[in-house]
């Protein structure tokens, strides 16, 4: 049965992301909601991001053969709706020919409108790409086999050994470049130095690392300026807009700011000696490991909620970082002290709705146009 003004959801996932991959897409009347078609296919390995565009042609082809002419197509893919939107650019080279065949599709209608709607709200789409999916890791399932579907959902697996329910939300942990306080050494907390020459050749390096990748949805990172520098810098080359979040921000390290650790030892020696083996105590004027790890794990839960099951890049600072991966490894508080991160360093952290986590990745800095420069262990 055809109707002229339809709504169009579509979802795309993988697990492992590149890993076995898969979509889903139905059409509704936009008048009394009903479905008039639902498609599915398993795709073998792929991205998150291609499983996304490729629901997105299927659900289009629908609405075309259902000889629709006004289109509101609604997804949970923030990269999908803005890239089709023409508010962000198409950079990567899988995503160009997706995109063009989407537009392609979408020429042919009197009008197509793009609107994101939160993966809860998409439950129709994500329940056929969840079956694809799990058609596709089964090993009688034939990639590529394209069918009606009505099952309903089985909730995914990780890939991993554990066996934690659902796609994790993937954490690029990328560490800002180089600043003068950190040639020298201080300590650099809410304090706004820029980027040097180096910091600024650093963050190009993570931006031309980055940029190969076609599975990152969104760039979140601290207020502070050394931080969205970098973060500008890799969000330019992915073609992505810059998300900020206070909490990201560094540790508040009050009247030691811009300090050598050796001058904030011996101008405040029982109040350093104590920081350094306590979690719970303050810089004076300052912030604790203990307050900014609370801080981090309601930003984690933000982050996990609002980008469930995507890949985001983080940009923040050292500490913010360690404590992210002090949570993903359940680790105690020596981790703080004894793991070294570099400037401009990459680590990435996975984190499960059910609570379940794993750490992919410490502290490398193979993308670097130069050795980064190396902070002592506590100045953080």
């Amino acid at each position: 049965m055809s109707s002229t003004r339809v709504i169009v959801e579509a979802d795309g996932g993988s697990r492992g992301n590149p890993g076995p991959a898969g979509y889903g897409a139905v059409v509704f009347d936009a008048e009394d909601h009903r479905v008039l078609a639902e498609r599915m296919e398993s795709l073998g390995v792929a991205t998150n991001n291609v499983a996304e565009y490729r629901g997105l042609v299927a659900g289009l082809s629908a609405a075309a053969e259902l000889g629709a002419v006004d289109v509101a197509v609604r997804m949970d893919s923030k990269l999908v709706v803005e890239q089709m939107s023409g508010r962000w650019k198409v950079k990567h080279p899988d995503m160009i020919p997706l995109q063009r065949r989407a537009a392609e599709l979408a020429s042919g209608f009197d009008q197509v409108t793009y609107t994101w709607i939160p993966r809860a709200e998409n439950a129709h789409a994500d329940r056929l790409a969840n079956k694809a999916m799990d058609r596709d890791s089964d090993i009688d399932a034939v990639p590529g086999a394209v069918e009606d579907a009505t099952a309903s959902k089985t909730p995914p697996t990780s890939p991993g050994w554990m066996g934690e329910v659902g796609t994790p939300t993937r954490m690029l942990l990328l560490r800002h470049g180089q600043t003068p306080l950190s040639v020298e050494r201080r300590y650099s907390g809410r304090g706004n130095p820029d980027l040097t020459d180096l910091g600024r050749a650093q963050a190009r390096g993570a931006a031309a690392r980055l940029s190969a990748r076609d599975d990152i949805d969104a760039v979140v990172t601290s207020p502070l300026g050394r931080a969205r520098q970098t973060a500008g810098a890799v969000a330019d080359a992915l073609g992505l807009p810059v998300v900020v979040h206070d909490g990201l921000t560094e540790t508040d390290f009050g009247r030691w700011e811009g300090l050598t650790f050796r001058e904030a030892a011996q101008q405040y020696p029982e109040d350093h000696r104590k920081w350094l083996s306590d979690t719970s105590v303050r810089p004076p004027g300052g912030e604790s490991f203990d307050e900014v790890r609370a801080r981090i794990v309601d930003v984690r839960d933000e982050l996990v909620s609002t980008y469930s099951g995507r890949t985001i890049l983080v940009v923040t600072h050292v500490t913010p970082i360690k404590t992210l991966l002090q949570l993903a490894l359940d680790a105690g508080p020596a981790l703080l002290y004894r793991l070294h991160l570099d400037l401009a360093s990459l680590s990435i952290a996975e984190f499960y709705r059910d609570g379940g986590a794993s750490v992919r990745l410490v502290n490398d800095t193979s993308h670097l146009p130069d050795p980064a420069i190396t902070p002592l262990p506590t100045a953080r």
